[in-house]
């Protein structure tokens, strides 16, 4: 989900759009709520909710991108995703695939359906 959402963000900083406060508020308010009906309790959540943060900020600063293209870092997909530790393999290679063709898949959208067409992006 936090791939997904950086490329987003980095679509709209590319396309000069101001990305509102309020969608990246509700997704983290969305992910807080979550928490607490799996019963997490109060000090839980907080700490979840910083790691999840640091978490997200790591994936997106270490996205990179030019208008044309982008490329998952490598270092960070194996630490997020320990089964893809193999870098040679084809699952990875479809991970990276899928990634790159929904970053050209959003950039051709217009940014006002950019979240609600990107929940119908299929492969």
């Amino acid at each position: 989900m936090f791939v997904h959402f950086s490329i987003i963000l980095i679509i709209f900083k590319i396309k000069k759009i101001e990305f509102s406060q309020k969608s990246y508020d509700n997704l983290f308010y969305a992910i807080e709520n979550n928490l607490r009906e799996l019963g997490f309790g109060d000090v839980a959540v907080n700490k979840k909710m910083k790691d999840l943060n640091k978490i997200f900020y790591d994936i997106l600063l270490k996205i990179n991108n030019s208008k044309t293209n982008i490329k998952l870092n490598e270092n960070l997909i194996i630490k997020y995703f320990p089964d893809l530790n193999d870098l040679n393999s084809n699952k990875y290679k479809l991970f990276n695939d899928y990634f790159i063709n929904f970053y050209h898949f959003c950039f051709e959208i217009s940014p006002e359906t950019m979240v609600k067409d990107a929940l119908k992006f299929r492969v």
